[in-house]
């Protein structure tokens, strides 16, 4: 993508999100339509689609000619990211927008013909944003962030996961991951996979399991995270699939391929 044109792109792209996520802030305590999709757990507001047709509508109107990837369903019907693509996430956190109104962001990753360019995550409560543009650098606000630490040990590792690897699964021994969790300084969960990827690119967490995302929730952390050398694969050490679902690995490279040889491919189902 041609560094002028990129640039254009990424001016809109955080005007928008922070204009949407200002819309979010003032109108939060309003009255909200909550339902489900996949399951209980899995909700979707009117805020959701609301925020994802007011960013739709401006990319459609500024770039025509750009294809859309999104949850809510204002985006194209896509199977390649031949092209430019947006890969949207209105609010990653819904259950915690719903019940806390805090800890879920705006997710904003742009890709053109399959390459990241472009990353923002926007955490809206706090009024914070983690940008990227490929091979520039990643950002939290206006402070560039630092790469990540070499020789980082696991002993010394915080690592974002949830209960259910601890719980009986259906993809790694839940046993080995409770051996996981024991030898790690700790871990934690957020809620929120978009800010995950952007506390793992800030190196807050040495890395983030988690058992099933799709592209929406990954896309801009990617780009963020590889711009601070951390590393995004499958559970298994593999490229991801970025027009369908993953069980996701975000990490510092060295935790990363600890956890994986140690633990992961020792309890892989």
């Amino acid at each position: 993508m041609d560094n002028l044109i990129r640039e254009e792109i990424f001016h809109y792209a955080k005007e928008w999100v922070l204009e949407a996520g200002n819309i979010i802030r003032n109108t939060i305590d309003d009255p909200l339509e909550i339902g489900t999709k996949s399951n209980p757990n899995d909700l979707v507001t009117t805020m959701d689609k609301n925020t994802e047709k007011f960013i739709v509508e401006k990319i459609k109107t500024t770039f025509p000619d750009h294809l859309l990837l999104s949850e809510e369903g204002f985006g194209d019907e896509i199977d390649s990211l031949d092209g430019t693509v947006w890969i949207i996430d209105p609010i990653d956190g819904t259950m915690n927008f719903v019940q806390q109104k805090r800890n879920f962001a705006i997710s904003v990753g742009i890709y053109q013909d399959g390459v990241g360019e472009i990353g923002l995550i926007y955490n809206v409560m706090e009024d914070e944003l983690y940008t990227a543009l490929r091979g520039e650098g990643a950002f939290k606000g206006e402070k560039k962030l630092s790469p990540l630490k070499e020789g980082m040990i696991l002993e010394e590792s915080v690592i974002g996961l949830n209960h259910l690897w601890l719980c009986e699964n259906r993809l790694v021994d839940e046993k080995v991951m409770q051996q996981l969790v024991k030898t790690a300084r700790g871990t934690r969960t957020y809620g929120s996979a978009a800010l995950e990827f952007a506390y793992v690119a800030e190196g807050i967490l040495e890395g983030y399991l988690t058992m099933g995302l799709s592209p929406w929730d990954i896309a801009a952390g990617m780009i963020i995270v590889n711009e601070v050398g951390g590393v995004t694969t499958n559970i298994d050490g593999d490229p991801i699939n970025m027009v369908g679902r993953n069980a996701v690995f975000v990490g510092h490279p060295d935790v990363h391929n600890r956890i994986i040889k140690d633990f992961i491919a020792k309890g892989r189902k």
